[in-house]
């Protein structure tokens, strides 16, 4: 076997849970192979590069480096690939930005107001 569908590989890699799904998000234009939009029956070969746009996170990278037609375990799906030291370094300064973000929470400093608190801001604005 020296070439095999990208939608294929995409779900038995397991960057998506189904093969339809791994159709559609290359439909939409979120994975590239070789920098350049693609079809669901492209086939690909090993040392293809593969780039899968995700929301939120910055995109993953990957090289070929074997081809499956049967979805098997995760320790075996992380065989098919290999991520690319540009992606690797960019997942980790997500990562860390996300880490270093401040609590979204943290500007509401006493919450919501309670049902005391909501009958006197109705009494101020005259209510």
């Amino acid at each position: 076997m020296d070439k095999i569908r990208l939608d294929k590989w995409l779900w038995a890699a397991r960057f998506y849970k189904t093969r339809s799904l791994a159709a559609h998000e290359i439909g939409a234009g979120r994975v590239l192979v070789g920098g350049q939009p693609v079809k669901p029956a492209r086939e690909i070969s090993l040392n293809d590069r593969v780039e899968v746009r995700r929301a939120g996170a910055p995109p993953l990278q990957v090289r070929v480096c074997a081809l499956s037609k049967v979805r098997g375990p995760a320790a075996q799906a992380v065989l098919l690939y290999e991520e690319t030291s540009d992606s690797v370094a960019a997942r980790e300064q997500a990562a860390e930005m996300r880490r270093l973000a401040p609590e979204p929470a943290r500007d509401f400093e006493e919450g919501r107001p309670t049902k005391r608190d909501r009958r006197q801001i109705d009494r101020w604005r005259g209510r």
